[in-house]
């Protein structure tokens, strides 16, 4: 697919798919292996993403797993802060997402450290998010919580308007797999996936060491990796743009593995 994204006057190219890579800033992430809280724990995975050969380092502050302790603004805004001060300083030319529903929080990433992309997982709940990133001027990550394909192309298709007649230019969608959705509701949708290019914008898939993978093969997110590494060719197969994951050598293994089965070495 096409799609390029506008990062501060720099196109970044999606006809080749992208890794993005996680970075948990929280005490409480449902993989534990991605929680990343001391200042060098911090700066040592943001190295890491990008030796890997991640194109995109998504850092979050918040943890969205099921049960998660509610974390207050201010607690969120501060391990956010903390978290781009370090990554700004040892990557200062990666590209960096961060993963919020909170307005304020996105505000404050791209204008205090420049963030460049705001990944939401919220589906726009919150009212002023759609106009805080229209005003920002970053891509923006627009997630489904819906259940079924039906449900979540008519939900893009009211939401993506909204943020286009507020003048927002570069929009991901991300069909939110584990949000919203059954084992089986996960699976139809990867199974539907290609379908989503109706809507002429890049595609993100995070579906890493996630329940729909450790609870249909009755293992610990620890041992997921290569149910991880099958969606995500699966995904890749099927179209997507960008995969967020965990494991930043493997995503980009898989990347060059279907690149080339597509010519594209």
């Amino acid at each position: 697919m096409q799609y390029t994204l506008n990062i501060k006057g720099r196109l970044m190219d999606l006809s080749e798919p992208v890794v993005m890579g996680i970075l948990n800033a929280t005490p409480d992430s449902f993989f534990a292996g991605s929680r990343r809280q001391t200042e060098h724990e911090i700066a040592e995975r943001a190295n890491e993403i990008v030796a890997q050969g991640g194109g995109i380092i998504d850092v979050g502050a918040y943890s969205t797993r099921p049960g998660a302790t509610e974390v207050p603004e201010q607690e969120e805004m501060a391990r956010m802060r903390a978290a781009l001060a370090v990554v700004r300083r040892e990557q200062p030319e990666a590209a960096v997402s961060i993963d919020t529903f909170r307005p304020d929080v996105a505000r404050m990433a791209v204008e205090e450290f420049g963030a460049d992309i705001v990944n939401d997982v919220s589906e726009g709940e919150a009212p002023l998010m759609f106009r805080m990133v229209a005003r920002l001027g970053v891509p923006y990550i627009l997630m489904s919580v819906q259940p079924t394909l039906r449900e979540t192309l008519l939900a893009f298709a009211q939401k993506v308007q909204m943020l286009r007649d507020l003048g927002q230019k570069d929009i991901i969608l991300d069909p939110g797999f584990g949000f919203g959705k059954t084992l089986e509701q996960n699976y139809e949708m990867m199974n539907q996936l290609e379908r989503l290019h109706v809507m002429d914008l890049p595609v993100l898939v995070g579906i890493s060491r996630k329940s729909m993978i450790y609870r249909l093969l009755d293992m610990s997110p620890a041992e997921a990796l290569n149910g991880t590494t099958a969606l995500n060719t699966v995904a890749l197969m099927k179209g997507a743009s960008i995969l967020r994951v965990h494991d930043v050598r493997e995503a980009v293994e898989c990347v060059k593995i279907v690149n080339m089965m597509n010519d594209r070495p």
